[in-house]
């Protein structure tokens, strides 16, 4: 009866060799990712709670910490927004030059960021093709943190689009018109049949494009004009320190990043959950 017991047991596991994987799983992430963000951690812990805090409140550093993600939160919800109209055209409508569109959301997961920051700041800049129009209303782009936004709205498009593009490919346009047929408006159909659908999805993009930009760096310096206090993002930051050999602030900086972070995406993680478990309840 127990060798029978044990058999059964082995028998529930349908993906063969496990153990193996899990392993291996745990090794690569340890080595990749758990062990150097751990030895940041530990080096920043040996500065002392005095001297981190000393260094963390330095009103540079704030100012380039505030900077970072509040760009990159700004930069997110625009992709958010405008990712899932990109995604709902491709999907949703067949015109002349769809695919070459649909082929061109991807050219800033290929295009070199230096490029990409080179290329929006000849044009945003007050003698660009789009920067001169601007400067005639007073309107200043490149050199200033609405750049910065620019530029990260920029390289963290294709995220929201890609994520959300396969749920809405899903999507029967059946359950649509059914709507439509029920007497819904379609502003009705949007916020109630087709937005709860792809909540998770756009949440998820939403959390990869601030992901990206929070640590973005090649794009964001040529456009950004990097003034102290201004326009400096903490990636910038911390390579000052670093060439300076100020290798504690350095540290603190990084470490600072990191718990921001982490904070942020468990949250959106969180909200991530509740809407998948409120959407599987209705």
């Amino acid at each position: 009866m127990a060798a029978k017991g044990i058999f059964k047991r082995r028998r529930k596991s349908i993906i063969p060799g496990f153990g193996l994987a899990l392993g291996f799983t745990l090794s690569y992430l340890g080595l990749i990712v758990l062990i150097p963000l751990a030895g940041l951690v530990i080096k920043a812990a040996g500065l002392g709670a005095s001297e981190f805090w000393a260094i963390a409140s330095d009103e540079r550093t704030v100012r380039a910490l505030k900077l970072s993600f509040g760009a990159s939160l700004i930069a997110a919800s625009l992709n958010a927004v405008f990712g899932l109209l990109v995604a709902w055209v491709v999907v949703r409508y067949d015109f002349p030059g769809r695919r070459l569109f649909d082929a061109v959301i991807d050219l800033p997961f290929a295009l070199p960021t230096a490029v990409a920051g080179i290329a929006l700041t000849a044009i945003y800049a007050p003698n660009g093709w789009i920067g001169q129009y601007l400067a005639e209303y007073g309107i200043k782009v490149a050199f200033t943190p609405v750049g910065i936004v620019v530029a990260l709205t920029f390289i963290g498009l294709p995220f929201v689009v890609r994520t959300v593009q396969p749920v809405l490919e899903e999507i029967d346009k059946e359950v649509e018109e059914a709507s439509a047929t029920l007497g819904a408006t379609r502003l009705q159909t949007l916020s109630r049949v087709v937005l709860p659908t792809l909540a998770p999805a756009l949440l998820t993009g939403f959390a990869l494009a601030l992901a990206r930009a929070v640590g973005e760096y090649g794009s964001v310096i040529f456009i950004a004009g990097n003034i102290p206090y201004q326009s400096e993002i903490a990636p910038l930051l911390i390579v000052i320190k670093l060439e300076e050999f100020d290798y504690a602030g350095a540290t603190v900086v990084a470490v600072s990043m990191l718990a921001i972070s982490f904070g942020v995406l468990l949250v959106i993680n969180l909200i991530q959950a509740w809407s998948r478990g409120r959407y599987g309840q209705n």
